[in-house]
This record gives C-alpha cells, structure tokens and sequence, in this order.
C-alpha cells in the first residue's frame, strides 16, 4: 500500500474518533452546562483527539514541537471557517440539512488532511 493511501486510511479513522470524541463529550456535558458553553468543550477535545492521533499514528511525527500545535491550530481555524461557508452556500442553495453538512465536512476533511500531510506534519 502507498504511504499517500496508508495515511489517508489512518486520517479518516482519526476523524471518526475525533468526531466521536466531539459528541460523546458532547452529550455528557449537555447534562451539567449550558449548550455553547458544552459545545465549546467538546470541540475543543475533539480537536485535541485529531491533533494526537494525526500526529503520532497518522503521519508518525514524534517529535515536540510547538510550531505543530500553532499550526495546526491555525489550520483547524480555516478549516472550522470553510465548513461553516461552505454549509451555509449549500443550504441557501438546496436547503437540504443533510447534503449541506456532508458537503461541508467533504471539504473541511480534504484542506484538513492537505494542510497536514503537507504543512503541520511534512
């Protein structure tokens, strides 16, 4: 198997933790904290889930580095954005929930992973 193939196999098994992270966390909060406020949470643990796994199963980078965490962090903020815009065109355009949050996870998974097979993990 190519390595491109290896770590784009690894890449969605770490986004399905991540997100499963994201919404378990999720649901449990909702029981002591106000929504946003448990959203916020859980995202952010998400977010912590993805960087780790991507980081050290993924693209097999095990040195520290601060540079990473900045990077990343920068890149899951553009990617947070294009999900968010990409959503909202789809839905103005079609209206259909679904389609639009599939379609803007489509394109969030693809820059995340391009952003850190090629800049945060190279």
């Amino acid at each position: 198997m190519s390595q491109i193939k290896k770590e784009l196999k690894r890449f969605l098994v770490a986004g399905m933790g991540a997100v499963g992270t994201d919404l378990l966390t999720y649901y449990m909060l909702l029981n002591f904290l106000d929504t946003d406020i448990a959203k916020a949470i859980s995202f952010l643990l998400g977010t912590i889930v993805a960087f780790i796994i991507n980081k050290y199963w993924t693209f097999q980078k095990h040195e520290k580095s601060y540079k990473e965490i900045i990077k990343f962090s920068l890149l899951y903020t553009a990617t947070l954005g294009a999900n968010v815009i990409t959503n909202k065109f789809i839905l103005d355009t079609f209206s259909i929930t679904i389609v639009a949050f599939l379609v803007a996870t489509g394109v969030s998974m693809v820059l995340n992973f391009i952003g850190q097979k090629w800049w945060v993990f190279r």
